[in-house]
């Protein structure tokens, strides 16, 4: 029987968290960014861009993870099943 990592494959843990952070960035780009922190950034709102950005990267992430699951082995050469008698 074939088992995958599932929810303890580590891309799936750095989705969630670049999801978390972008949708943050997202929110403080479209809702806090006043003409002073557009004029420091030479027009560009820096938070929403890298939040769109966060967010793409951790679609990226969970695609790879669905696509492409860890597969864990039933049986490593030399190692006991579980059942198996000591």
């Amino acid at each position: 029987m074939v088992r995958k990592a599932g929810l303890f494959d580590l891309r799936l843990v750095i989705a969630m968290l670049f999801a978390v952070y972008g949708v943050v960035l997202v929110v403080v780009g479209l809702g806090f960014t006043d003409e002073a922190d557009l004029a420091r950034a030479d027009g560009l709102n820096i938070n929403l861009w890298t939040g769109v950005g966060m967010l793409v990267l951790a679609a990226l992430f969970a695609l790879w993870a669905f696509l492409r699951p860890v597969v864990v082995p039933d049986e490593v050469d030399g190692d006991l099943k579980a059942g198996d008698q000591v």
